[in-house]
Formats: C-alpha cells, structure tokens, sequence
C-alpha cells in the first residue's frame, strides 16, 4: 500500500506522544526523519523497523526519500518534532506530493506542539489570541518576519517565539524585544522561556519583557510573551480567556452607556503609541481621544505636570466650586452628574444681560465679556475654553493685571484667527495648572471632556470612566 504519515512525535517525552501516533510508529515498514528524534520514538518501533536520516536542515531530500520509499509500496512514516504542520514536515511533503502528481495516500497526525508544552509547563499563558513567530530568516526575509512582529506587539496577541537564537543568529531577538516595547508593550509583560521542554534537561524562566536576556535563549527554548492582561500568580503565567477580568462583575450592574464607554477606553489604551505616561495626562488623553476619535490628540494635547491631579484635588479639598466656561455648549457637555456629586457648577455669562451692552461699548467680543464678568464673580474658578481664542486672551489679560486668579485653565479654543496664539500666551502662566490642546484643533466637545476627566479622575486608576452618564 502506498502510504505516508507524517507523524508530529511531541516535544520530546515519551507521554507527549499521542496515541495515534505510537500506533502508525508500530505499523511503520520504515521511518523517515533527523536522527536526533529517534531517540524518542525507539520504544515505538516493532523491532528491526529501519530509520532513515537525511541530516539536518535536509528537508526536502528527506520529503524525497519518504515519497519514493512509499510509491514502493511501503508504509512510511515521516517523523517531525512537536506538530508537524507547525513548522514541521507535513507541508512539504503535501507540496511534493502534488508537484510530482504522485498517487499515495498521505494522513497528517497533529502532535503536541512545542509551544504547547512550553505554556503547560509555564502556566495558562495562551488564555486568549495567540500567534506563532519563527525568528529563522532561512527561508523568510527578515523584513517581512519585522512586520509580523510589529503586528503581533500593535495587536496584543499573546506571542510564542520560534528559533529565538543560535550561534548565527544571535541578534533577532534583541530586535524582537525592541520592537514590542516600541510598539507600546509595557515592560512589566510576563516573559516565560522553557528550553528542552519535555525532555531530561527541561529548564523554566520567568522573567519580564524589560528584563528578558537574550543570552539565555538558545534554539532549543520557546519564548512566550504575555499580552496586557497576563500576570504571574503562584509562580505562574496566566493570560485570562477575556480583557479586564476584574471588572466584569462590576459591568453587568452598569448602565449599558458606561459599559461602551469603559471597553472605548480600554480600545483607546491599546492602541496608544505610548501607554506609559503620567495618570493624570493619560486620562485626560482618553478623555480627549474618545470624545474626537483623532489620535492625534496624542501628539498635541499638552497638560502641565500634576496639573490634573492638583486641579482635582482642590476639587476634592472644596476650595474649588465653579467652572466658567466661554460659551454654553461646553457647559452643556460638562456632566450634571459629576457637579452634583462633587457639589459644583458650571457658568457661562454669554447670555448674561450685560454681555452685550459691554461688548458694544468696549469694542470687544461677546466671550471677552462674559469672561470679563465672571472673572469678577469667580476669580479663582476653572476655566473652561473650547471655542473663543479672544475669551482666552481676555483671562491671560486678567491674570496679568491681578483680575483672576484661576484654580486651573483648560485651553481648547478650535479655528484659524488668533487661536494658536491665545495658546501660546496661556503657556506663560507657569504656576497655574493647565491642560491645553495644541494648534488648531478644539473644541467645546474637548473642553467638556477634559472638564469630566478631572471631574472623575479617581476613577482614572481603575479605568472606570463615565461614573456619572
């Protein structure tokens, strides 16, 4: 009978090889493989069965070799390590098979991968999606293995390393490591390496993403790297089988609006080009990526440092009560939720009685005025810009001349005429606390969010926002 097997033997230990597999090895005429794995399957073989090596990296010869001895008329089996369709020697033999138009029956045995093996023996580090990536530029262009590993660390797949490091190959997977903590990978990612994974001289690491020393790796380890959610318990990996476990209960008793509102975020968080920033600046820049769905926000929205943080914190302290706004639709996105809360309003005195008559007497805009008057009120508010650059010129005129004395100023003023100006004249005001939204870009959409994000920062460590939709 013509007939081939491919057979993936398992990593390496006689209890990892699946029962399939011991079978086909008992019924072998002849077994086809690199001498290094005969020692595993030995106890397999009925006795007298030849085994056939082609020498390393002697793949096709040896797919060859098998494909003659079986249009003999032979049952073979062709052996691989692990799985044999995963780098294995399934593939070829299916390739050569159909170029040469052979008539053999060919069955494929799945075996238990090597990466397999490597994450039993780490933990439960494959919870979630996970990808395969063989640093051997043998047979792929490196530049293109580069993109999948960029797209593996921008896509926050779980990542099981292949061919890490040899004598050759000694410095893929130092790029590999940078490339993850470029593409915005935190540091503190759970790395578990296993070399001889099955075998005598099986040995474990865990260590971190940051720490992870390339000089340890050699080609017969598996490196595994976490996604975000992975932690180490025990001793142990654990990648969960969903994101942010720990809030799930919480959102089933939450309002369907706060539920989207927390997963935006969390989408947000992924795929921020750096996730390592100040809390206060990275809620606010949530705050301000979600509202306009523009990343980059990442680029152009500037906070002082602390400058969310003290501003909620007066807040918190109650020395801070009011939020001026320069027009009516940013106090109408400031939640009324959060102010009742937190005992607070919002005021905008553009339609205050007295905005007109002072505008027209004083040659001025509406929003200067309304501005002018509420400093008199509310000297010590936050203010609140997200459309009129000239209202934001007015306030830096008032605090020069000792007029106001604001707790905070967000600065989001959105157009063509004076607006990047007003931005830089906030700027030298060095001892109050800003938030500003550089060039032209803004918005009262803007500034209300970045009003909420302080409103609700203590829900900022837990990424909990939209506390008071």
């Amino acid at each position: 009978m013509k007939r081939i097997i491919v057979a993936g033997i398992g990593p390496g230990s006689p209890e990892d090889i699946t029962p399939a597999v011991a079978e086909a090895l008992k019924a072998a005429d002849v077994v086809v493989g690199y001498k290094y794995y005969f020692r595993f399957i030995e106890p397999f073989l009925r006795e007298g069965c030849p085994c056939i090596d082609t020498g390393m990296r002697q793949e096709r010869d040896r797919a060859s070799q098998a494909l003659q001895l079986a249009a003999e008329g032979r049952t073979v089996v062709v052996i691989s390590s692990g799985d044999a369709g995963i780098y294995g020697m399934a593939p070829l033999i299916l390739e050569m098979e159909h170029e040469q138009g052979l008539d053999i029956e060919t069955v494929v045995l799945p075996g238990i991968s090597a990466f397999q093996k490597a994450a039993s023996l780490l933990g439960a580090p494959l919870g979630h999606d996970v990808c395969l990536i063989s640093l051997s530029d043998l047979m792929t262009p490196w530049e293109r293995i580069e993109r999948r590993i960029r797209a593996a660390a921008m896509g926050d797949f779980v990542t099981a390393v292949y061919n890490p490091r040899s004598h050759g190959r000694y410095w893929q997977l130092y790029r590999l490591q940078e490339l993850f903590l470029k593409e915005g990978r935190d540091g503190q990612t759970p790395v578990g390496y296993v070399r001889q994974a099955g075998r005598t001289d099986q040995q474990l690491t865990l260590t971190t993403l940051a720490e992870l020393n390339p000089e340890d790796i050699d080609m017969f380890t598996v490196v595994i790297i976490g996604n975000s959610q992975t932690y180490v318990a025990d001793g142990k990996m654990i990648t969960p089988r969903g994101y942010y476990r720990e809030c799930c209960a919480e959102e089933n008793e939450m309002k369907a609006g706060q539920q989207i509102m927390m997963r935006s975020f969390r989408t947000i968080e992924s795929e921020l080009k750096n996730a390592q920033l100040p809390l206060g600046h990275k809620w606010a820049l949530l705050h301000a990526i979600h509202t306009t769905a523009d990343f980059d926000m990442e680029n152009i929205l500037q906070t002082d440092d602390g400058a969310v943080e003290t501003i909620y914190n007066k807040v918190k302290a109650g020395t801070l009560r009011t939020i001026v706004t320069d027009v009516t639709m940013v106090t109408s996105g400031i939640r009324k939720g959060a102010l009742a809360r937190l005992g607070m309003e919002a005021v905008c005195y553009l339609n205050d009685p007295r905005v007109a008559a002072m505008a027209q007497a004083e040659g001025i805009t509406r929003t200067q005025a309304g501005i002018r008057l509420a400093a008199e009120d509310h000297p010590e508010a936050l203010f609140a810009f997200g459309n009129a650059p000239t209202a934001l010129m007015e306030l830096c005129e008032l605090m020069r001349k000792g007029k106001a004395r604001p707790a905070g100023i967000i600065a989001a003023p959105v157009g063509f005429v004076h607006v990047e100006e007003s931005k830089h004249m906030v700027k030298a005001f060095r001892n109050v606390p800003k938030i500003i939204v550089e060039g032209r870009k803004g918005g009262s959409n803007l500034a209300a969010t970045l009003c909420n994000a302080i409103l609700c920062f203590d829900d900022a460590e837990q990424l909990k926002p939209g506390r008071d939709l």
